[in-house]
C-alpha cells in the first residue's frame, strides 16, 4: 500500500503561481510513474503532467510551458510547479503513483483561480 498526500493549493489570481507537493509513504524512486491529474466541477479527470522512472517528462498541451513536474527522490516528494495561473486550471489537483502496475492516489488539493 502506498499513501500520497498532496499539499499546496489555494486561491490565487490569474496570473500567479502555485507549487503543490505530493508526499509518498514509499520511494518514489521505486514508482513507474508519478503524475498529477485534476478535475473541474462537472468535468472528468484529465491527466495534467507525469514523469517516469527515467525522469521523462510529458504534459497535458493546456499546461504545457506554464508547469513543470519534478521530484526529489530523498524526500519522497513530487511537484508541480504551476506559473502563468488560469482561471480555467481551477480544479482539484490529485496526485498519482503507478507502482508495479498499482495505481495509487492522493486526497487531492483545491486549486482555485480567480479572474
Amino acid at each position: 500500500q502506498v499513501q500520497l498526500v498532496e499539499s499546496g493549493g489555494g486561491l490565487v489570481q490569474a496570473g500567479e503561481s502555485l507549487r503543490l507537493s505530493c508526499a509518498a509513504s514509499r520511494s518514489i524512486f521505486s514508482a513507474d510513474v508519478m503524475g498529477w491529474y485534476r478535475q473541474a466541477p462537472g468535468q472528468e479527470r484529465e491527466f495534467v503532467a507525469g514523469i517516469v522512472r527515467g525522469a521523462t517528462t510529458k504534459y497535458a498541451d493546456s499546461v504545457k510551458g506554464r508547469f513543470t513536474i519534478s521530484r526529489d527522490n530523498a524526500k519522497n516528494i513530487v511537484y508541480l510547479q504551476m506559473n502563468s495561473l488560469k482561471p480555467e486550471d481551477t480544479a482539484v489537483y490529485y496526485c498519482k503513483g503507478i507502482y508495479r502496475s498499482h495505481d495509487y492516489w492522493g486526497q487531492g488539493t483545491q486549486v482555485t483561480v480567480s479572474s
